[in-house]
């Protein structure tokens, strides 16, 4: 959603590794209700919502293909108002209590690789 805390530039993406952009089908939401009415057009699946302070386990749910996996801002994390708003569906990656949070591009890797890993699961 904008805005975003990143640039899309070319330069910057380059620098960033990310040379399957062009490989990739994305595109920006302006705001939470036009995202969420994408994702209903799109036939989108449930939606997960992390937060280093939420309680339940990411581990602890079965992910179905076409879930949403949605992340807050590294700096800020989810609004409270959405963390509220969604309190059933809210997953927390464990960490050390003397950790604030961990980084948002290794939280999204670890989330991903497990719903994947349930996917592929007998």
């Amino acid at each position: 959603m904008k805005p975003l805390g990143f640039s899309l530039d070319d330069y910057y993406l380059r620098r960033a590794g990310l040379d399957y952009w062009d490989e990739l089908e994305w595109e920006v939401a302006d705001d939470w209700a036009a995202l969420e009415r994408r994702l209903k057009e799109s036939g989108a699946g449930g939606k997960w919502f992390f937060s280093a302070r939420a309680t339940r386990l990411y581990t602890s749910v079965a992910f179905q293909r076409g879930d949403v996996l949605v992340f807050g801002s590294e700096s800020k994390g989810l609004p409270e108002w959405l963390k509220d708003a969604h309190a059933d569906r809210l997953l927390t990656i464990p960490s050390r209590p003397q950790v604030r949070s961990l980084n948002l591009a290794n939280c999204a890797a670890v989330v991903a690789y497990e719903a994947v890993r349930q996917w592929a699961a007998p």
